[in-house]
């Protein structure tokens, strides 16, 4: 079972590795900073299945480091949810395949709701009518998973929570973002005490 665990790892590394990395990235950073900190907009983050607890982890990290943003779930916001939306935010949506339908008809509802809204899409497919509509397309690279069926979201949401990732950290960069900072938004934990006694260290 060692040489079979060890393949997984080997094989979701190396997906990393060829994560395309081009300027749709700072298109994606533009409008983040744009809207969420200049126009005090948030960041709303949605996807179904494995690709909405991705996109739900970005929301998170991504609001505990100084970027405000919230998970819509597609279905939920069909039932009033989609409320949460305002005129300054930015979408990211997560597809693997681009052809979730609940996915579309999140872009199609929230741009009645507030039109020109832009759109960041994670996803492995650059040929869908998702990928089209994006503003900003950041590609997985469609790499295959790891699930011996070839089925499992494995390795899409391994790459999918990467570029989440890069993308909370360049917009920490960005915007200068601050042990003090970190320190506000987590009270309590072991987070909490080390942000603290960093921010301290600093003064």
């Amino acid at each position: 079972m060692n040489e079979i665990i060890t393949k997984v790892i080997v094989q979701e590394a190396l997906a990393i590795s060829k994560i395309p990395v081009n300027d749709e990235y700072n298109k994606a950073l533009e409008f983040i900073y744009q809207r969420v900190h200049k126009k005090k907009g948030k960041l709303v983050t949605s996807g179904m299945g494995k690709a909405g607890q991705i996109a739900r982890n970005i929301a998170t990290t991504f609001s505990s480091t100084g970027t405000p943003s919230v998970f819509l779930h597609p279905s939920d916001s069909q039932h009033g949810d989609l409320g949460v939306i305002q005129e300054n935010d930015v979408l990211l949506l997560i597809s693997n395949s681009g052809k979730t339908r609940e996915i579309l008809e999140l872009v199609e509802l929230a741009n009645k709701l507030c039109i020109g809204l832009p759109l960041i899409v994670i996803s492995g497919n650059p040929k869908t009518g998702l990928a089209k509509m994006a503003d900003a397309f950041l590609y997985t690279g469609n790499p295959d998973e790891v699930c011996p069926l070839g089925l499992t979201p494995s390795t899409s949401t391994t790459t999918m929570t990467v570029i989440g990732d890069a993308l909370v950290v360049a917009m920490m960069i960005k915007i200068g973002f601050t042990n003090e900072d970190y320190a506000k938004r987590h009270h309590g934990g072991y987070l909490g005490e080390k942000s603290r006694q960093q921010a301290n260290n600093n003064k």
